[in-house]
């Protein structure tokens, strides 16, 4: 018995694969194991701050009602109620506010403090407390006017109380919110003067801020919220001193800090931080990180020493500042578009990088390996130029769609011969190597420079997926230029597509002679009530005239009534009196300037309002988006052309576009876009045989999804055939059933007229 308890291990007492299959099925199958956000920090930093009601043991899309996803009382503090998704999502799908946190029962708490006899007491700690700890207390919010002994001013205070919201006196509070960003989500406090915007304009912003690409030079905003470096720091994203100490080293990819002596560690060793330099992120983004310390300098525990993506400073850099004029220029911003100036193409302003992924694997086949290699059948020495000696891409080739990134050949057998190579094998007897091209090529409209290649294979102990000899990585990296059709957001909602870019000198331009660099539909700010983006574009005009940054707390009205036009007017003022421009503030039509057309050198008709706007290029670019097919894919069953993108596919034209054209009567264009642009397997044949030939297109047969319809009525054992009814020459008929399947065969059909046959038929019928 003994020699059983020494051999005893505890994975011999306790079975292991249900905890593994358990935790392998959360993680690869659940629905809220997800693949990491990192378009920026900002994205990945919300991602892991998500809050979701569905996924298992919880609601799904379809069973949602209303009040499930309706703002509650409870919300204050602990869920955003303005950043949510759009769409079946909405109100399912939150964020976790500012200051909230989850305590260790999975309740949400948040932040306030204690309120003795109508003084606020921030000299002590602030109190957690979750929804239900909260629901007897009369809780003012954050933004109350207090004098500087911290009691608060004013005859009646308002509250909420018991889930409602009432007024009372200064001595019935009973707790304060520690700040007024303490109820929105990070996204969200990333917006200045959120406060002036309708929340639907507020949700877009705070969505799409998430979606910005992180740009070649990142710039910090003129007006910020001042979370920005908080953001940046708490992404991860951004590289900070552990201790007190010196920079002794620095170079592109790594920095090396001396801390200081201490008395428990008299000589400490170096600290070395290695930075991420173009790395890909799952988004297809670049990551990559920036050293801002030089060597020698002095640096403390939580200092940043490295910009991120997206970061300069140490802050949030999502965008860039640019010069924007509210004003209609001939219908190019008409509804949403976006004009630009040449500048921010040339000069880079808003380029990115992006780094593609293309993966290929070497397998076992039942005819033999698949080989990567350079020796690839029919293709010239020229499209194996950047290929090495194995067949692999060179690090530095520029490559091109259609272009070989790896070379690969796989056995094929007797049956994958076509009859003509079968007849010259039969008449000569030579045996050609059997192998067919299954090269990693660059798939359509993609081009760029090879950064990295990585070869995987099992005898350098790589972990491969079953039945794969070798795995080669091969990553592209391109810069892309903001181009006509990429999408451009403000933090306020307000976005757009680029319509047209100008060159400089046809821009609008300020009286100094300073070209704009984008034009925005002034049309777009009053009935979608996102009027923060006026007040932001002004106050960064100042701020950029002053030569200064300011940073916005949101809800600012415990300064004072009309405390951000105030301050606004001000500063604008302050800024003219500096620069000694009269044109900058004119008090009667604040902040409007007269602005002259960059074509004539007329002044326009009226003062337009010029300031600067943070303005971000979202991930939606053109060029991921742009499609053409001219032949491609059909789908097996139906034979109609797949869809999308990434299949070759066609464009939909579905059942209310059809009823447009019926509406218009364009009987034939209908009739082709039904018939030989579908699914007429041989009208389609025949069409292209006909246009190559230069002949008239003959007439449409039947659609296949007719006749998949036709035999599942049948297979539902409905006698359902087609007829058709005959006329002899004797003015008599006859009813004749139609094999629809007959005409499958192109020898025993009869060859179809074509219209043009038919009109000259019906022209000598006239004539005679």
């Amino acid at each position: 018995r003994s020699a059983t308890l020494h051999t005893l291990t505890p994975a011999s007492l306790v079975n292991p694969k249900p905890l593994v299959a358990a935790i392998k099925e959360f993680f690869g199958s659940s629905q809220l194991s997800q693949f990491m956000d990192q378009t920026n920090p900002l994205a990945e930093l919300t991602h892991k701050r998500r809050l979701s009601a569905l996924g298992p043991g919880g609601l799904t899309r379809e069973r949602a009602g209303f009040a499930v996803r309706d703002i509650h009382p409870s919300h204050y503090g602990r869920i955003c109620p303005i950043e949510t998704p759009e769409g079946p999502n909405a109100g399912l799908i939150g964020s976790l506010a500012t200051h909230a946190r989850v305590n260790s029962f999975g309740f949400i708490e948040t932040p306030y403090y204690r309120v003795e006899n109508g003084r606020v007491r921030r000299d002590l700690e602030s109190v957690y407390m979750t929804a239900d700890e909260e629901d007897d207390l009369r809780v003012a919010p954050g933004d109350i006017t207090c004098d500087p002994e911290g009691y608060i001013q004013g005859d009646s205070v308002p509250v909420r109380y018991r889930q409602d919201f009432t007024e009372t006196t200064p001595d019935q509070v009973d707790f304060v919110a520690v700040s007024p960003v303490q109820i929105i989500s990070v996204a969200t406090s990333l917006i200045p003067f959120i406060e002036h915007d309708d929340a639907n304009r507020a949700l877009m912003g705070s969505n799409m801020q998430r979606q910005a690409v992180p740009l070649l030079r990142p710039e910090r905003p003129l007006v910020g919220t001042g979370l920005e470096a908080q953001a940046a720091r708490d992404s991860g994203m951004v590289i900070v001193s552990r201790t007190n100490g010196t920079v002794s080293y620095v170079d592109a990819e790594r920095i090396r800090v001396k801390p200081d002596p201490t008395e428990a560690d008299p000589s400490p060793s170096e600290i070395e931080y290695e930075l991420q330099k173009y790395h890909r992120s799952n988004q297809d983004t670049c990551l990559n990180q920036r050293p801002i310390v030089f060597e020698g300098d002095e640096v403390v525990a939580g200092q940043v020493m490295a910009d991120g993506s997206a970061t300069e400073g140490g802050e949030l850099a999502l965008g860039q500042n640019i010069l924007v004029a509210y004003m209609p220029w001939e219908g190019y911003n008409y509804e949403d578009a976006i004009l630009i100036s040449e500048r921010l193409v040339c000069e880079d302003v808003y380029t990115s990088i992006h780094v593609e992924k293309y993966e290929i694997e070497a397998r076992q086949t039942k005819l033999g390996p698949e080989e990567i290699t350079r020796e690839i059948p029919n293709v010239g020495e020229e499209s194996l130029r950047h290929l090495d000696e194995t067949g692999i891409i060179h690090i530095g080739a520029w490559v091109e769609s259609g272009d070989i990134l790896v070379g690969k050949v796989t056995p094929k057998g007797e049956s994958d011969q076509p009859p003509e190579e079968k007849l010259l094998r039969a008449i000569f007897g030579e045996k050609a190597r059997d192998v067919r091209d299954n090269s990693l090529r660059v798939p359509n409209g993609e081009k760029g420079r090879v950064v990295d290649v990585r070869v995987f294979t099992r005898e350098q102990g790589d972990e491969l997926p079953p039945g794969a000899n070798m795995v080669v990585r091969v990553y592209v990296a391109q810069k892309r230029k903001i181009q006509v059709g990429d999408k451009m957001a403000g933090r306020h909602g307000n976005k757009g597509i680029i319509s047209r870019i100008l060159p400089k000198e046809d821009m609008p331009y300020l009286p100094d002679g300073t070209p704009l660099d984008i034009v925005l539909n002034p049309l777009g700010v009053p009935s979608r009530m996102n009027v923060g983006q006026i007040y932001e574009c002004l106050l960064a005009w100042a701020a950029d005239n002053l030569n200064v940054r300011f940073k916005i707390v949101p809800f600012d009205e415990m300064h004072g009534l009309e405390k951000s036009r105030e301050t606004i007017n001000g500063k604008i003022e302050q800024a003219k009196n500096k620069t000694g421009s009269d044109w900058l503030y004119d008090p009667e039509d604040c902040g409007k300037i007269q602005v002259y057309d960059g074509r004539t050198g007329e002044p326009f008709d009226r003062a337009v309002t010029v300031g600067k706007a943070y303005m971000l290029k979202l991930v939606h670019l053109v060029d991921d988006k742009i499609h053409a097919r001219s032949t491609g894919p059909y789908s097996l069953v139906t034979q109609q052309p797949l869809g999308g993108k990434a299949q070759q596919g066609g464009q939909r034209f579905g059942e209310m576009e059809v009823w447009a054209l019926e509406a218009f009567g364009a009987a034939y264009t209908l009739q082709e876009l039904l018939t030989v642009k579908s699914d007429d397997m041989q009208g389609r044949n025949e069409a292209l045989n006909a246009i190559v030939k230069g002949k008239a297109i003959p007439r449409p047969g039947t659609p296949e999804s007719f006749k998949v319809l036709m035999r599942e009525l049948q297979s539902l054992c409905l006698d359902i055939a087609v007829h058709k009814v005959d006329t002899d020459e004797e003015g008599g008929s006859r009813d004749v059933e139609v094999d629809l399947m007959a005409d499958v065969s192109n020898r025993r059909s009869p060859s179809r007229p074509t219209y043009e046959s038919m009109a000259a038929t019906v022209s000598t019928e006239d004539d005679e």
